[in-house]
């Protein structure tokens, strides 16, 4: 099974998503009417460097300067920060430029088949492959919530996908983006990734490579690019977490909090659009339909459309003792991970409840895990940790 790995997702979504059953229709707008310039265009705010964040890498023998310098290149197990408190993410000014971005890959998390224990915990029989669709252009219009991460890990430059949703410290101005652990964090044999970025509607008009031959910032970046600078995952990701999902694929989830590259635009004020989270979602067999964005990098798919699968969801249990998580049929490859999963509230209004971790090699469906207490908990600390920022 394939961890659908730094790949991405989510909704054109956010009127009701046009949820349908084991179908994938057109969203209704959202969002902004367009991309915000200032996004791009404002002030230079790589300002100076909080104290904080220089301390922690002296901390561990480690220079700001030359960090920046490329000293984040090194990947030395002793020296590769791991725990919870040690995330570090200095911005690095003009490092995702389009070329690098178009460049950063897609690896995948693969396991036998015999790893998913279907006689262990719940799961339902596996979903029939529902073919993903691209997501109407302009993504801004349809999906402005969604994006793609990049990041650099020690194998090169990498992708995912992740949300803008919701920050209950800060309505309307949340700089908050959810994603996958395995986005952020290489799980028990690892620490942190490095140069974690969000860009919002990646690629605006869904140009194809040739297309983009030339392309200009705007083009690739619409809203700009937004910083890290601090990410939450679960412990049990931290501690269980492996190249194939393994025990921590329940828990792959995890939230960032964002900053402009340029600009001091909330992300949610730039974008127009972000998701409520909800953490109580009912049984699967009460959804009728639940959607998965993002932009799928590994063949046949090239990482640069956003795709997006509607399904009925079933259950899947990996083995003994873990949560029982959501799956959907859909064809989306790697570098859909970390994208979005939403359904319709009673309401009508759309809500994320999980988000894309692990697959089939086959790429016949999508696995994410079920947001609970913990998962709460970490949304919760991380809004209250920028509260009235």
């Amino acid at each position: 099974m394939r961890s659908i790995r730094p790949l991405p997702a989510v909704v054109g979504m956010v009127a009701a998503l046009s949820l349908t059953a084991t179908g994938c229709g057109p969203g209704e707008d959202v969002g902004a009417d367009k991309p915000a310039a200032s996004a791009t265009a404002d002030a230079d705010a790589d300002a100076a460097i909080p104290a904080d964040l220089a301390d922690r890498l002296k901390e561990h023998g480690v220079d700001l300067d030359e960090w920046k310098n490329g000293e984040w290149r090194n990947w030395d197990r002793d020296t590769w920060l791991r725990e919870a408190k040690d995330f570090v993410n200095p911005m690095i000014k003009g490092l995702w430029k389009p070329e690098r971005m178009k460049e950063a890959e897609s690896p995948q998390r693969t396991m036998a088949a015999g790893e998913i224990s279907g006689d262990q915990g719940v799961t339902d029989p596996e979903p029939r492959p529902v073919e993903a669709k691209p997501e109407s252009k302009p993504y801004h219009r349809n999906a402005a919530p969604v994006g793609k991460v990049f990041f650099d890990a020690p194998q090169g430059s990498m992708v995912c996908s992740a949300t803008v949703v919701k920050d209950p410290a800060n309505p309307g101005r949340s700089n908050l983006v959810w994603t996958a652990g395995h986005c952020v964090h290489a799980g028990q044999e690892g620490g942190w990734y490095r140069n974690i970025t969000f860009v919002p509607a990646y690629n605006d008009l869904g140009k194809s490579p040739a297309e983009l031959r030339n392309a200009k910032p705007h083009e690739i970046a619409p809203y700009g690019v937004y910083w890290a600078d601090w990410v939450a995952t679960s412990g049990e990701w931290i501690s269980e977490g492996g190249p194939t999902g393994g025990g921590g694929a329940p828990y792959d989830y995890a939230v960032m909090h964002v900053k402009p590259e340029r600009g001091t635009k909330s992300l949610e004020e730039t974008v127009g659009a972000a998701l409520d989270v909800e953490f109580d979602a009912p049984e699967a067999r009460d959804i009728p339909a639940m959607g998965a964005w993002g932009y799928p990098a590994a063949p046949p798919y090239d990482g640069l459309i956003m795709h997006k699968c509607v399904d009925r969801p079933g259950r899947l249990s990996i083995g003994p003792g873990t949560p029982t998580m959501w799956r959907i049929g859909c064809t989306m490859t790697g570098g859909s991970s970390g994208g979005g999963w939403v359904v319709s509230r009673p309401d009508g209004k759309p809500a994320l409840v999980s988000n894309t971790s692990i697959g089939p090699v086959t790429a016949g469906w999508l696995a994410g895990p079920r947001l609970g207490e913990g998962a709460k908990e970490i949304y919760t600390t991380m809004s209250g940790k920028f509260a009235g920022r």
